[in-house]
């Protein structure tokens, strides 16, 4: 029996392959399985073809692996696709009247698992769409579990839509799970063991989990123009918004988007926008009147490929050096990067604090990885209290009755003044695009400006204590140390756990970043100045964390892995790469 099981299913856009694997995903995290699963589409709003690898183990795991173990084709195309993925005995679900698969068709020895999938739905008078249904009743057959963990899932999944849809599920699904059972009865191949956890699991992607995390930040304003890979934080504050306390707005674009998350800060709410690069184009030069006002906003910059429309539906980390310099003039932000959903949740969670209590913008750089695959989190780590810090923002109680409040006050140590909002008496000021004095009134004159400036600037030094240092994971002296941030980590931290923390036969450990800007210089080269040969690991062209330490550390990182393609990384790949680079 099996630990870890990869499973893919492939067919056309419209045919249910995305909801067959997160229904397969939420099954097994029921019971004690830990899963994740990944997708993989078109920039296309009908058709082309579809994908989604979900992976089932027994024990914890960071990334899916490059084998397949059971291969779904919903049409011909998947198997020509993916064929060359499938590990040694794998075995390939398929409906005969797409194609009649042949074993010689395959470089390994598989089994052919011929389904009738279509004769199966139309002999209930179902629709084609409705294969998906059957195809995960012979997925939990080969997996060799009971039918009844299907039928909890299919019954959670139809409910709304009555008693008859759900039985109609439950049949063909049924039906599904018999006919393997009738045409391989001794196939145990693909029988994975059972499961271990105890926990309480969710299963969720990390746009979800990040908008839960900024509800729990304290949000109560939203303003998401819809682009892929953000589309999930829409429908969660959307389906959502009542139940939880808060506005979502879909403005009319993105330009529009962030002038109103900043019209909401103005007046005292939690605000945040989220889009992906070219959205964030069109906001830079509401990012830089934040940064002249002085207003917390947050901002979830969902990257994939560029430039230009580039490979919209594809990841890529290819951002960081454009979120941290975007913006004309000179202003402070933070730039934090998850790692998985979980991180997603208490990072945005965070960024709500730092951005009130810096009266900044604080980015959450995600990818389309990241955003849009299904992600394993136990529930417990959604429910931690989030302690609110609203910083210096006064009570009216405060202010001073002679009118002389001043918003943007020079004579403090750590250039963050008071704020107040709209509505609180003694408390207004003046606010637009313009260099001000501290009323808020409009200057030019050359001192003020430079008062100015460097009070702003001043932020830098204080936030120094606020940042969080990199993450070291694995053995402190290890032979390779691997440089990375954001969703890449996952995929170096599993290559680690396949060899046991060697990889090529060598020792080694991982060095990741949280916190990217302002660079946390100081802890960053207490950690890398010993490290016996670094390794870069991103998913952009040119090396940007690596270009970053360099620039902020003088530790030049010459050896890297990077891989651009559109498609994240395998742990797989890491090993391979450590070999070729002769380690």
């Amino acid at each position: 029996m099996l630990s870890s099981v990869t499973w893919k299913i492939g067919g056309e856009a419209g045919f249910g392959i995305m909801s067959a694997g997160t229904m397969l995903a939420r099954a097994f995290t029921r019971v004690g399985y830990h899963a994740m699963a990944t997708n993989e589409y078109p920039s296309l709003i009908r058709g082309g073809h579809n994908l989604i690898t979900v992976r089932i183990a027994t024990k914890p795991f960071h990334a899916m692996n490059r084998d397949v173990h059971i291969l779904v084709a919903l049409n011909k195309q998947t198997v020509e696709l993916h064929k060359d993925e499938l590990t040694p005995n794998a075995i390939v679900v398929f409906d005969p009247k797409d194609y009649e698969w042949k074993s010689t068709d395959f470089k390994n020895p598989v089994t052919l698992a011929p389904v009738p999938l279509s004769d199966i739905v139309k002999k209930v008078s179902g629709e084609n769409v409705m294969r998906n249904t059957v195809a995960l009743g012979v997925t939990m057959a080969l997996l060799g579990l009971d039918f009844a963990l299907l039928s909890s899932v299919i019954i959670g999944q139809f409910k709304k839509k009555g008693e008859a849809v759900i039985k109609f599920n439950l049949n063909i699904a049924r039906d599904g799970y018999d006919h393997i059972k009738q045409i391989l009865p001794n196939e145990t191949l693909c029988y994975i063991q059972k499961g271990e956890s105890r926990d309480k699991q969710l299963v969720l992607n990390a746009s979800e989990a990040l908008g839960i995390g900024a509800v729990s930040g304290g949000m109560k304003f939203a303003a998401v123009y819809p682009m892929t890979p953000i589309n999930s934080v829409i429908t969660f504050m959307a389906d959502h918004a009542k139940a939880l306390g808060i506005v979502y707005k879909q403005p009319e674009d993105e330009i529009a988007g962030i002038n109103m998350a900043i019209g909401a800060s103005m007046a005292g709410v939690r605000s945040m926008v989220a889009t992906s690069g070219g959205g964030f184009a069109l906001m830079v030069e509401g990012l830089s009147l934040a940064g002249m006002l002085e207003l917390p906003l947050v901002i979830d910059l969902g990257m994939r490929v560029g430039p230009a429309t580039g490979m919209p539906t594809y990841t890529e980390q290819g951002e960081l050096r454009f979120a941290i310099h975007a913006g004309h003039g000179e202003f402070p932000r933070i730039v934090l990067a998850p790692g998985d959903a979980t991180e997603a949740f208490s990072l945005t969670a965070q960024a709500f604090n730092l951005a009130d209590r810096y009266q900044i913008p604080v980015f959450v750089l995600t990818d389309k990885y990241l955003n849009e695959s299904q992600w394993c989190v136990r529930e417990s780590d959604l429910k931690k209290v989030v302690v609110i810090d609203r910083g210096k923002l006064v009570k009216p109680e405060d202010l001073p009755l002679d009118g002389s409040f001043k918003r943007y006050l020079l004579d403090t140590p750590d250039g963050i003044s008071p704020r107040s909002y709209p509505g609180m008496p003694h408390g207004q000021y003046f606010a637009n695009s313009y260099e001000h004095d501290e009323a808020g009134h409009v200057t030019e004159k050359a001192d003020k400006r430079h008062a100015m400036a460097a009070k702003r600037l001043k932020k830098f030094e204080a936030i120094k204590t606020s940042v969080m240092p990199p993450v070291l994971t694995g053995e402190k002296n290890a032979d390779v140390t691997f440089i990375t941030w954001g969703s890449t980590r996952g995929p170096v931290l599993e290559a680690l756990a396949m060899g046991q923390g060697k990889v090529a036969s060598k020792t080694a450990n991982v060095v990741t970043f949280p916190w990217l800007y302002p660079f946390p210089t100081s802890a960053a080269k207490s950690i890398l100045a010993g490290a016996k040969r670094l390794v870069d690991v991103e998913q952009n062209a040119t090396g940007q964390l690596a270009s970053l330490i360099y620039e902020h550390t003088g530790i030049a990182i010459t050896e890297k892995l990077l891989k651009f393609n559109g498609r994240p990384f395998f742990p797989e790949e890491i090993i391979e790469g450590v070999s070729d680079l002769n380690l």
